[in-house]
């Protein structure tokens, strides 16, 4: 069975920095693609960022020089590095298998003085 969990997100102030992991289990993700979405109340889901097997990364407008995903060579980990958080960066965060149906839980990020 997949399970895809994501960690890190909190409370930070505006200006402030953040790190997001997300471990996928029960599947080789090394092979497969992986992205960041984030979700606020009442707004669509939008994906921030994502890494393919290659290791060629995209980035939203609204994130770029700001945000950067890795991943762990060989491993089934990606993370999201967020610099420079503005309070229009809350949301909940997903991490998503990319072609897949296999999402994570969720990890909420606040940024708010």
């Amino acid at each position: 069975q997949v399970h895809v969990v994501e960690s890190g997100g909190g409370l930070v102030q505006p200006g402030g920095s953040l790190r997001l992991s997300c471990t996928a289990s029960g599947i080789t993700s090394s092979v497969l693609a992986m992205g960041w979405y984030r979700q606020d109340p009442g707004k669509q889901r939008e994906l921030v960022a994502s890494v393919d097997i290659g290791g060629t990364t995209s980035y939203a407008d609204s994130v770029k020089g700001r945000f950067t995903i890795s991943r762990d060579s060989g491993k089934a980990t990606v993370y999201l590095q967020m610099n420079s958080l503005n309070p229009e960066d809350t949301a909940v965060y997903f991490c998503r298998l990319l072609g897949t149906k296999y999402w994570g839980q969720g990890t909420r990020v606040t940024v708010s003085s």
